[in-house]
């Protein structure tokens, strides 16, 4: 974990957030910038900077994983969901820790941006 990362510190639980599940490897909570009625962010408790940085492929199925576990936990399987990790500047990331956003609970459009 690094020091001063916003996402580290709410996985260290320093900052406040509203926590859905978490794992020993992951946490998902609450995005407080919403862009769908359900938007959490997974991360994972070690710092990983982005997609790029990416060493050990077993996070990515931590994450997948516990992603899994909201959907169904926010009943958003049988209708549909979206799950996205932005990566860089272009890509729309705008926190460098890397995260996935599990978007639902409305009609997602395409292409999304």
């Amino acid at each position: 974990m690094t020091a001063d990362c916003l996402f580290c510190r709410i996985a260290r639980k320093e900052i406040p957030a509203t926590i859905v599940a978490e794992s020993e490897f992951c946490l998902a909570f609450r995005d407080i910038k919403a862009q769908a009625p359900v938007h959490v962010l997974v991360v994972p408790r070690e710092h990983v900077g982005s997609l790029n940085e990416l060493k050990d492929r077993a996070i990515l199925g931590h994450m997948f994983s516990l992603a899994a576990q909201v959907v169904h936990a926010e009943g958003m399987s049988e209708r549909g969901y979206r799950a996205v990790i932005n990566t860089n500047d272009d890509g729309g990331q705008t926190v460098f820790h890397l995260h996935l956003h599990v978007l639902g609970g409305r009609r997602m459009s395409w292409p999304p941006g």
